[in-house]
């Protein structure tokens, strides 16, 4: 069972999807779960199944103290790096939140302050800390409906089955067809 605090005070839990994908956005999520909130099935996003997934983004959002969405786009991530442009959306998803957290909890090993709010760096914390996974649910399952909707303008690419990741079909259709406007150009595309 993951730990749902990690400290008394109210914290945030944060994740991003999308980071290995050569196409689409970067979008994070910030978690605030209740007090002892107990759920069994919440777990990193990417070891539970699409129809979980998908459940346990409707249980997420509505049993949450707080929860939000942040996006950083292709041309953001372009122009500052991958990088950058996750914690910029960590930022993003964090100022949304309708609550003011005293302690962020981050999944992996890099971020930047924001608004001098004490955060932990967690490696696999989306696997150690509940927010955390909350936060990998909502900002895979976000990323994952807005790689439906670029699917539907471009389908050649199979958006709706790789998302937008580095499969071999996807790098024979950037040979193929060449890069769309939602394609990274700043990442080896093939």
């Amino acid at each position: 069972m993951l730990k749902c605090n990690y400290k008394a005070s109210i914290e945030a839990g944060c994740d991003e999807a999308g980071r290995g994908a050569l196409a689409g956005p970067v979008v994070a999520a910030a978690v605030i779960l209740p007090e002892n909130y107990q759920n069994n099935s919440i777990n990193d996003s990417k070891i539970i199944s699409l129809k979980e997934r998908i459940r346990l983004e409707k249980v997420i959002k509505k049993e949450a103290a707080s929860w939000s969405i942040g996006i950083a786009s292709v041309k953001e991530i372009d122009e500052i790096n991958i990088l950058n442009a996750s914690i910029l959306a960590m930022h993003r998803a964090i100022n949304k939140l309708n609550k003011t957290p005293g302690l962020l909890l981050i999944d992996g090993n890099r971020f930047k302050t924001y608004k001098n709010i004490k955060h932990k760096c967690i490696i696999k914390g989306d696997t150690k800390f509940m927010s955390i996974a909350a936060a990998s649910i909502l900002a895979k399952t976000h990323r994952d409906k807005i790689m439906l909707e670029l699917h539907k303008k471009t389908p050649l690419y199979n958006w709706d089955k790789n998302k937008g990741y580095p499969t071999q079909q996807h790098k024979k259709n950037i040979i193929n067809l060449g890069a769309t406007q939602h394609h990274r150009k700043s990442f080896q595309l093939l």
